[in-house]
């Protein structure tokens, strides 16, 4: 049902033209010259994420063709599904050009405002639209510019337009201060860690020199085979920690080599030595959010101790405290299936300091409390991106109306 007022319309009979696709150029052509937009830029929200765009050799023509102005949308007609047809509106007051994989829409004259148009192709409802429309190939999908052209848009008239965009740049600002928040957050908590678990920063009534020992010498090594029971299979994300195979694969992938898998249960430490661009040498975490569960045999698994504070311990590997000592252990030119040479023998024999069981339990408090001050942003942060998605289609829907009363709107 169309609201009273607006109308139905495809995007090609709004805008009939002009609709441009951007430039290619090898990659040897990139490291100088003049900035180009690219797709990795900007995030599905409309985003621009890159503190610093890329430079590409152009010539002058090829500039004055593919130059983005203030105002204009961009779209990316060429990627995976999930990525497919997100744009940004190009509000920056710098004119670079865009990579081959966008298609350029310009609104200039037209009854849609380009803030507007914006957050009709960021919708839900066009997202899935273009995923349907689209070309599939085996990596990756395509849509041309008739497909865009074909998008179906409920159109206000322009104030209202405006208004609507005018609310919704509200929760962008609402959600980047947030987005800020956790940043700050997150590097106070960067920080005490690097103070508090180097010993750099002492507790008041706490002196002496630290210990430091050896894995071996503070935790027992798992090797613990299935027991032939019912527990989930689980992988480690260098982000998330523990979660299951399925989750992170789309797939279950153990198969019969299940047996073969190490049963851990929960408090236990695992080492997944496979690197990642937030662990370089791998990452250690314990298992958290389930009872048991059965991890790949390459894992080196590990139990502290008795009298040692598992929180400070799970603090001091979240730190990537042993990451020099990892790093020295590793012969770049050697892997196994993707893993890091490190062998289980020398990551047990890496060293951690060691301080007394009160003053562990007192860093450990300090740093719980700047994890669940992060959990809190995070958790507000999620909170308003849903609410500004509902939010969002009520009103290009027109099933939430807004009141044109802002001279500004008009």
């Amino acid at each position: 049902m169309v609201p009273n007022g607006w109308s139905k319309k495809k995007l090609g009979q709004i805008l009939p033209q002009p609709y441009k696709n951007g430039i290619y150029k090898s990659a040897d052509l990139y490291g100088s010259g003049t900035e180009i937009l690219r797709i990795n830029d900007f995030n599905n929200e409309g985003e621009v994420t890159s503190g610093q765009l890329s430079l590409v050799q152009l010539s002058e023509s090829e500039v004055r063709g593919y130059v983005l102005n203030k105002g204009d949308v961009v779209v990316n007609r060429v990627n995976s599904l999930t990525h497919l047809g997100k744009s940004v509106l190009w509000s920056d007051d710098s004119s670079p050009v865009y990579e081959s994989n966008m298609m350029r829409i310009q609104v200039e004259g037209a009854d849609i405002t380009p803030e507007f148009l914006a957050r009709v192709l960021q919708s839900k409802p066009s997202r899935t639209f273009f995923q349907r429309v689209a070309k599939r190939a085996v990596a990756q999908a395509s849509i041309s510019q008739q497909d865009v052209k074909s998008l179906p848009i409920l159109l206000p008239p322009v104030a209202e337009q405006r208004k609507i965009a005018k609310i919704l740049a509200s929760w962008d600002k609402a959600i980047a201060t947030t987005e800020c928040l956790i940043a700050n957050s997150q590097q106070q908590k960067k920080a005490l860690m690097q103070q508090l678990l180097t010993g750099k920063k002492r507790f008041a009534g706490f002196e002496g020199e630290w210990s430091y020992k050896t894995i071996n010498e503070i935790a027992t090594r798992i090797q613990r085979k299935s027991d032939g029971e019912d527990h989930p299979v689980l992988t480690i994300s260098s982000l998330s920690g523990f979660v299951t195979q399925a989750d992170k694969y789309s797939r279950y992938m153990a198969g019969e080599s299940v047996k073969n898998y190490t049963l851990l249960k929960q408090g236990e430490f695992a080492y997944n030595k496979g690197n990642s661009k937030t662990y370089q040498f791998g990452c250690i975490f314990d298992l958290e959010g389930f009872e048991t569960g059965l991890v790949p045999h390459v894992y080196v698994c590990f139990k502290l101790n008795e009298g040692l504070s598992h929180r400070y311990f799970k603090y001091l590997f979240e730190a990537d405290y042993l990451k020099p000592q990892l790093g020295a252990l590793v012969n770049t030119g050697v892997r196994n299936n993707g893993l890091l040479n490190i062998k289980p023998a020398e990551f047990m024999n890496t060293k951690v300091p060691v301080p007394c069981f009160d003053e562990q339990e007192r860093i450990a408090d300090v740093l719980h409390a700047a994890s669940e001050e992060l959990k809190a942003l995070n958790s507000k942060l999620e909170h308003l991106k849903q609410e500004k998605q509902a939010l969002m289609q009520q009103l290009l829907t027109g099933k939430r109306r807004v009141v044109v009363d802002d001279p500004e709107a008009t």
